[in-house]
């Protein structure tokens, strides 16, 4: 088996023996936390899960929701909604809640739940609001968002990761996880955006660079909001971007820090040639 073939077989492709989704998805659903056997009991009857996967679930929600990771509940229920275990490796399933990072294969990693709970909810994004991802990897964020509105777009520069991810989105929908039928994909260099998209309510970036691409903050609306790792290799700062607009219809960047510590993202590559060669890091 070549090394591209073993990670297609070891990756989070469709898993027939899942149950369809028994319950129509809703924006008026929203599963109990009441308690964990609640949870779990509702989860079974209305989305057809694996009590154990669930469990697991949950149990890192209590955590995130301790930590103050989610800045309410609307973002708990996104969390709780979205099956992170369909987007990491096989292998990884029984880890798929853990705190750490997961290798998804392609040089790329899965981020931490508590990064991606604690950069979801500092954009805090409403229905109907369009957002755009850009590093969409393994597909886990995209699902976090398409339960917090329709309009998602998110961009990936690895072709095969692309295609993989874009699998797993149709396989969930054809299963009855409607939700994910807001989710435009698209393969590309993240780095200039979708500008035929936009302009953009919200944007998150899931790769680390040493400086706010221009494109990005061009297509973001005026006081819209992106999050993004800022800083050099390995040693990125969670950063929260204020688009305002000032009275005269000038326009103010304010910066903030999400996390105060260090967190290494991988980095924000670029396509040289429709090939995927060094990073956007460097003077412009």
């Amino acid at each position: 088996m070549t090394g591209s073939a073993a990670i297609l077989a070891g990756a989070a492709l469709p898993r027939q023996a899942s149950a369809n989704v028994p319950v129509p998805y809703s924006w008026q659903q929203s599963p109990p936390t009441t308690s964990r056997e609640a949870f779990i009991s509702w989860m079974v009857a209305n989305r057809g899960e694996d009590p154990k996967i669930v469990a697991m679930r949950w149990d890192r929600y209590l955590f995130l929701k301790t930590n103050h990771d989610f800045v309410n509940d609307r973002n708990g229920r996104a969390f709780l909604l979205n099956p992170r275990d369909e987007f990491v490796m096989k292998r990884d399933i029984a880890r798929a809640y853990d705190r750490d990072f997961h290798d998804i294969g392609f040089g790329v990693t899965i981020s931490g739940p508590l990064v991606v709970s604690r950069m979801t909810s500092t954009i805090d994004v409403q229905f109907g609001e369009k957002v755009l991802e850009i590093g969409t990897g393994s597909g886990n964020q995209s699902g976090y968002l398409a339960n917090l509105t329709d309009k998602v777009w998110t961009i990936e520069i690895i072709k095969p990761l692309a295609e993989r991810t874009r699998g797993i989105y149709d396989n969930l929908i054809s299963r009855g996880y409607t939700e994910f039928k807001a989710i435009n994909t698209k393969q590309t260099d993240g780095y200039y955006g979708w500008e035929e998209a936009g302009p953009f309510d919200k944007i998150i970036v899931t790769c680390g660079i040493d400086h706010i691409p221009p494109p990005l903050l061009s297509q973001l609306r005026p006081n819209g909001l992106m999050v993004i790792p800022v800083g050099p290799p390995g040693a990125h700062v969670i950063l929260k971007i204020v688009k305002q607009q000032n009275p005269d219809g000038s326009i103010r960047v304010a910066r903030s820090n999400v996390y105060n510590k260090v967190v290494p993202f991988v980095p924000f590559t670029k396509l040289q040639d429709d090939v995927v060669k060094g990073t956007h890091d460097g003077p412009r």
